[in-house]
């Protein structure tokens, strides 16, 4: 069963916000970074999976992945 759009659109926003607040980093520049390096991609594409982990969780694999994909962020 694919997920409510609402409920997938607030974990992104949420993700950006604690992304942004773990890498000392304007809301903006975090979405920017991770629109750049895939990173929403990302958390669109495993979302099913991703919002199951805490935030804590979800950062770290996001900054792993972004990484992977050319981000100087580790």
């Amino acid at each position: 069963m694919g997920a409510n759009i609402e409920d997938k659109v607030a974990y992104i926003i949420a993700v950006i916000s604690e992304f942004s607040k773990a890498h000392s980093l304007t809301t903006q520049q975090a979405y920017r970074y991770l629109a750049r390096y895939k990173g929403l991609e990302f958390v669109n594409r495993f979302y099913n999976v991703e919002h199951t982990f805490s935030f804590e969780d979800v950062v770290e694999d996001l900054t792993s992945y972004c990484h992977r994909n050319g981000g100087a962020i580790v």
